[in-house]
């Protein structure tokens, strides 16, 4: 490998970063609509991502002109553009998880308030404290 190489590296690196980040972003449009398709294929193409970024990691790591490279301008700059990514990276994933979680309070919430209409005087707990409906029957003896 060349010093070329590890600028391609470099490149091919923050172009995966700017995938992330618009992934990212494609994932709390999917949790605020509600669509749990697009989020499990944005999911599936964010961990591929993650995964090409961890390779390329590896290889900057292990190229033979890194410490070289290192003392430089360019290397400094391309590496100073790739921290302000991962640093909105790291926010929105942030803010996703917190939608993430919302979205699932206000579910579980849901899914309470339907259990009591549903069985208003056979509403109970289980052993974790969840709401359960109790099922008597019909009352009606054979």
């Amino acid at each position: 490998m060349t010093a070329t190489d590890l600028n391609t590296l470099l490149q091919q690196q923050k172009e995966h970063l700017d995938v992330l980040l618009s992934l990212l972003r494609q994932e709390i449009s999917a949790i605020s609509n509600r669509q749990p398709d697009e989020l499990e294929a944005v999911g599936s193409t964010k961990v591929a991502c993650l995964e090409a970024l961890q390779q390329l990691d590896q290889q900057i790591a292990t190229h033979p002109q890194l410490s070289e490279a290192r003392q430089t301008n360019t290397f400094k700059e391309a590496v100073s553009a790739m921290d302000q990514v991962l640093a909105e990276c790291k926010q929105q994933n942030e803010v996703n998880r917190l939608a993430l979680e919302q979205s699932q309070l206000n579910l579980q919430h849901f899914k309470n308030e339907l259990l009591q209409l549903h069985g208003k005087s056979g509403l109970t707990y289980d052993r974790k404290g969840k709401p359960a409906v109790e099922h008597k029957g019909t009352g009606f003896k054979a």
